[in-house]
């Protein structure tokens, strides 16, 4: 799984070389920003269900044609994978948080889900709408400390920006 430490030597190592001052200072950085990460982490996990519930509800409220006949929304079945789909996401935010890096989301999350989503006919609009609802919904001190929620943020605005 894809860290910043795993990242810094994985580079270094490709490079024939021993990680660099900058290196390290990223890795550093990483580190002091743990404690804010795993807050995040564990705010995330205890709010799962609700997070995702909203991020859907955003999601059918801005794009309601997505209910209708031939649409990705159709049936209840339907609207529940979509639900399923911002956990799953959810999650790997949470992975991403742990480790301090984007590996989770990149692995499972982003690599390919543009084709799935274009084999099944799913627009990718509506799970961004649904992220960029979450991203703005959160608030510091209310969910999270003011860090935590840039950690989760930034998690937030990747995902956003790869599937856009």
């Amino acid at each position: 799984m894809k860290s910043v430490i795993t990242t810094v030597v994985s580079s270094a190592d490709a490079a024939g070389r021993f990680p660099s001052v900058s290196d390290l200072e990223s890795v550093q950085g990483s580190i002091q920003r743990a404690a804010a990460r795993l807050e995040a982490a564990e705010k995330l996990a205890n709010g799962l269900d609700a997070v995702a519930k909203e991020a859907g509800d955003a999601c059918f409220n801005k794009y309601p044609y997505l209910k209708q006949p031939g649409e990705a929304g159709e049936n209840q079945t339907k609207v529940e994978k979509c639900y399923r789909d911002f956990k799953h996401y959810l999650r790997l935010f949470n992975y991403c948080l742990v480790v301090g890096g984007t590996g989770p989301l990149d692995e499972w999350g982003i690599a390919g889900a543009r084709e799935v989503y274009r084999a099944l006919n799913l627009p990718t609009a509506p799970y961004v709408a649904g992220l960029q609802f979450t991203r703005d919904r959160a608030c510091a001190p209310r969910d999270m400390s003011p860090q935590a929620l840039v950690e989760f943020r930034a998690l937030l605005d990747y995902a956003i920006n790869s599937l856009s």
